[in-house]
């Protein structure tokens, strides 16, 4: 019986794993300067977390988690999104007792059930931070920027950034009550999913693809704010006009998550299919407390690394993969071989990348192999040289050859690469 891999995942193989390490040192190099530190929390969490933080009538939870009973007949879920995670980690750990805003970031898989197509996948990767502790509308511009700025220094061109403020509680509730004035009228020619969400959550409606041709002429959150939420969105506006991130006001960008307050956004680009949005975020005032912390207010992004990968695939950026070998050891002999063994154990362990053959080649095929793998030097060890104590070492970009006694054999090839990495 052979077997496939589930549907909606991918085998990441050596080759592409070297890309995704690529844009996940990015990510980590920028977290680095921008002040945000790593959390790693658990893949699985309890189903009622993912219910009070995300929200009952998202289509997360609705219709995309994965949940199993597990022996002690609780309720588990893969997680489909980072931030429920984070914030439970952050009220259980009792960060926010710390003197400093909490500035966190998590690199990792989401699981989702979902109609596979380019981009989308059941078990996706995230890469996502989040700050809390701060109502300034700065910090809501720095989430913003250090994402912008992850994507051009991954090297995709032409990112747009939209922005919304999806208001407070206050002003949402009016701005619901018109919402459904508006659509009651033509609440048959709904899908049945917006049917059901007019008298639950409105405005998840905006975010139905399939009904958008019925949405000219609704109202938008814009025309509902008050004071301290117009205050807000126009702080962040000008923060972003001083930092030059291109930007435009989409005032039906919702997001497909209800613990957001004032401030929604998502990162759009061309090149994978009907899919544009490639990462997005925003505040969450509320959420701490409604997760049963001691309430603090925050913000954060999550992009996703498939859609990433794809748009630079798409664009035509060369990431660079694995980089080449140091050394490869050619051993003649069975004498020979043991040396080697220990000579390839000593150049690993001085920080050298290594390598031999072990399938017992002949000397053509393992300098076949050296070059495949281009290594830039080979070191040659046959029964003469282990007499003299000495090994051959060639060039493999020009072709020179040296002799090196067997006794600095190690402290030479340091050198020796040093030079090639100076």
């Amino acid at each position: 019986m052979s077997f496939q891999k589930p549907r909606g995942t991918q085998d990441i193989l050596p080759g592409m794993v070297e890309k995704w390490q690529y844009i996940e040192a990015k990510a980590r190099d920028i977290c680095r300067r921008y002040n945000y530190k790593e959390i790693r929390t658990p893949i699985f969490e309890h189903t009622e977390l993912y219910r009070r933080g995300v929200g009952e009538t998202t289509d997360i939870v609705e219709k995309e988690m994965y949940t199993f009973m597990d022996k002690g007949d609780r309720s588990l879920s893969l997680r489909p999104e980072g931030t429920a995670g984070v914030v439970r980690s952050y009220v259980e750990n009792k960060l926010y007792g710390e003197t400093e805003i909490s500035k966190l970031y998590y690199i990792g898989p989401m699981f989702r059930y979902e109609r596979p197509m380019a981009g989308r996948y059941r078990q996706l990767h995230q890469f996502g931070i989040e700050a809390f502790g701060a109502v300034d509308p700065s910090i809501d511009a720095e989430v913003i920027a250090l994402g912008y700025s992850f994507y051009a220094e991954v090297g995709i061109k032409n990112v747009r950034v939209e922005i919304n403020s999806v208001g407070n509680p206050a002003c949402r509730e009016v701005y619901k009550e018109q919402l459904v004035k508006f659509f009651n009228p033509i609440k048959d020619q709904l899908c049945a999913d917006c049917q059901s969400r007019l008298g639950r959550n409105p405005m998840r409606i905006l975010d139905c693809k399939t009904d958008q041709h019925l949405f000219a002429g609704a109202p938008t959150i814009l025309e509902y704010l008050d004071e301290e939420c117009s205050t807000h969105f126009a702080a962040l506006k000008g923060y972003l006009t001083e930092m030059n991130i291109p930007f435009t006001v989409n005032p039906s960008l919702v997001r497909g998550l209800d613990y957001y307050t004032h401030t929604a956004f998502e990162y759009k680009a061309e090149g994978i299919g009907a899919i544009d949005t490639i990462g997005g975020g925003g505040r969450y005032n509320g959420l701490v407390g409604e997760i049963g912390g001691n309430d603090q207010p925050g913000v954060g992004l999550g992009l996703g690394l498939e859609r990433t990968l794809l748009i630079l695939q798409a664009q035509g950026v060369e990431i660079p993969v694995a980089e080449p070998l140091d050394i490869y050891l050619v051993a003649l002999g069975e004498e020979a071989e043991k040396t080697a063994v220990k000579l390839l154990f000593q150049l690993r362990q001085s920080g050298l990348l290594a390598e031999k053959d072990y399938v017992g080649r002949k000397m053509k095929a393992q300098l076949k192999s050296a070059d495949r793998l281009h290594a830039r030097y080979v070191a040659i060890l046959g029964e003469d040289e282990l007499n003299k104590g000495e090994i051959i070492v060639k060039t493999m970009e020009n072709g020179q050859q040296m002799t090196v006694s067997l006794e600095c054999f190690v402290t030479k090839m340091k050198e020796e690469i040093a030079h090639v990495h100076a």
